[in-house]
């Protein structure tokens, strides 16, 4: 049975969560086409909508709107059951992990201007019937989208697609939300160009365009990416997010500044040599940090707490070796920072531990 309103079973809390930052705006013009490709197909599209709480007699309603978290749900409901991540804007469909292989050609790049031509040329590898070209001049990005042949029905959904998929994961590629200067449609302004404030904020929106563009400040193309293979890995297991909702940097500085503090022990790193791996400047490493609610030193004294507890748990070591190990000079001051951490000196940690585990 489809739910008879829009949002009824209850959803995981990170669900609602979403729900209430981003509201109903996403409208049934863009659910139309993909109800389309299924017809093209001859297939039933119920099963996505229920997915997605969509009931089908509000699909051909102009007025009614649903979440990015159903437009999310719907399309990848019906990516998988069409095998078709274009979702019928093309004259072949494009198979499931299409443009995964496009993100992967391009998480290599030194660069976010070089993965970005990386995407637009191997774009066109996978399809002939629009063409993505990326031009600098005078400090303006431009992402310029060309059409090979007309797109009928589905022209405006694929072109606000595919714009917001690259954005996305432009934005995704070095973690920062890349403000856009100005987004051009070569169609007259639809009915729900409220909708294009927000997909494509906080630049400027223009309809009746020569062509389909994006723009921003050149300087983003050379910003270091800050993705490597295991995050994209993760991210494409669920990729859709950054194409359906704006981007938001993610908290990731601090797992990776723990990352390089464990591989090598945070005495031996400082902010000087974290900002260099990292390709940030020292004070942006700080800024970042204080933004995530923790310090580096904060972060070392976590590594170094850590590793002592490790230590007293799993070995026998004196305590004085212990806090050699963990970097104190002397055991006096291991000690009296331990006492800080647990509330107990390192030997009544361990002495308390081994008769829990007894």
């Amino acid at each position: 049975m489809l739910t008879p309103s829009l949002i009824k079973t209850p959803l995981p809390h990170h669900a609602s969560s979403v729900l209430k930052s981003h509201p109903a705006i996403t409208p049934m013009a863009f659910v139309q086409p993909i109800i389309r490709a299924y017809e093209q197909r001859q297939m039933s599209p119920l099963a996505a909508l229920e997915k997605a709480q969509i009931p089908p007699s509000l699909v051909n309603n102009a007025s009614e709107c649903i979440t990015a978290l159903q437009m999310e749900a719907l399309s990848d409901a019906a990516m998988r059951e069409l095998d078709d991540e274009g979702l019928g804007w093309f004259e072949r469909r494009l198979p499931w992990g299409s443009y995964g292989m496009l993100a992967r050609a391009s998480i290599s790049a030194p660069n976010l201007g070089l993965a970005l031509a990386r995407w637009c040329r191997h774009h066109g590898l996978i399809t002939g019937d629009i063409q993505l070209q990326l031009s600098e001049q005078a400090g303006t990005a431009t992402l310029t989208l060309h059409e090979s042949r007309a797109l009928g029905a589905m022209r405006e959904f694929c072109l606000v697609s595919v714009l917001r998929n690259i954005h996305g994961f432009a934005s995704w590629l070095i973690n920062e939300p890349i403000s856009l200067l100005h987004a051009s449609f070569p169609f007259a302004t639809p009915a729900h160009a409220n909708v294009y404030k927000v997909l494509f904020a906080p630049g400027s929106i223009g309809f009746d365009a020569p062509v389909a563009s994006l723009q921003f400040e050149a300087r983003w193309l050379q910003a270091p990416l800050a993705r490597d293979e295991t995050a994209l890995n993760h991210m494409l297991q669920r990729a859709l997010p950054i194409q359906v909702r704006p981007y938001q940097r993610e908290k990731t500085l601090v797992q990776r500044v723990r990352q390089l503090l464990a591989a090598s022990g945070e005495e031996q790193q400082t902010a000087e040599t974290l900002s260099r791996q990292l390709h940030l400047s020292q004070r942006s490493l700080h800024r970042q940090l204080k933004e995530e609610g923790i310090s580096l030193q904060a972060l070392k004294d976590d590594i170094r707490r850590e590793r002592a507890i490790a230590l007293l748990l799993r070995t026998s070591r004196p305590i004085k070796r212990v806090a050699q190990a963990c970097g104190f000079m002397n055991d006096k001051s291991f000690i009296r920072a331990f006492r800080l951490w647990t509330g107990m000196s390192p030997s009544e940690f361990r002495k308390t531990a081994g008769q829990r585990a007894a």
